[in-house]
């Protein structure tokens, strides 16, 4: 079975898919988002689309919030969906998860240009995960 061109499908998606959610603003100003699994930015484009690239990254995180889960999709196995993702869980501190997804997403020269939208997605991820610290409540002294 052969593969389908990345921009023969996103002209197809890009206005008509089940993941798309259309907001109007102020005026004629829209704005599209997406629901994709694999889109980063969460926004209706090609460049982040997780429908018509090959090459998707998705930082999401674990089960239990046992740390984050980066996954990656294989390019030579589209046409098996089960079997397309290359999926890592990262439970060390901060700088070294930011490592870890800097050198899958770039280094490996997988998606470069993904790298900023990456790290903030982790940046937030990793912050919703933290449990705040129940300590002993320190009283204002007043003299």
């Amino acid at each position: 079975m052969a593969t389908v061109p990345g921009q023969l499908v996103w002209e197809i998606v890009k206005t008509n898919n089940c993941f798309l959610v259309k907001q109007f603003g102020r005026g004629n100003a829209k704005v599209q988002f997406s629901k994709e699994t694999n889109n980063l930015c969460n926004l209706n484009s090609y460049k982040h689309s997780g429908l018509a690239n090959k090459k998707t990254v998705t930082i999401q995180p674990a089960d239990k919030g046992e740390g984050v889960v980066l996954a990656t999709t294989k390019t030579k196995k589209q046409n098996k969906p089960k079997v397309s993702v290359n999926k890592s869980i990262l439970k060390k501190e901060f700088s070294r998860m930011s490592k870890a997804v800097a050198n899958q997403v770039v280094d490996n020269y997988y998606r470069p240009d993904l790298k900023k939208f990456a790290l903030a997605r982790l940046s937030v991820i990793s912050k919703s995960l933290r449990v705040a610290k129940s300590g002993a409540k320190q009283r204002n002294r007043q003299a």
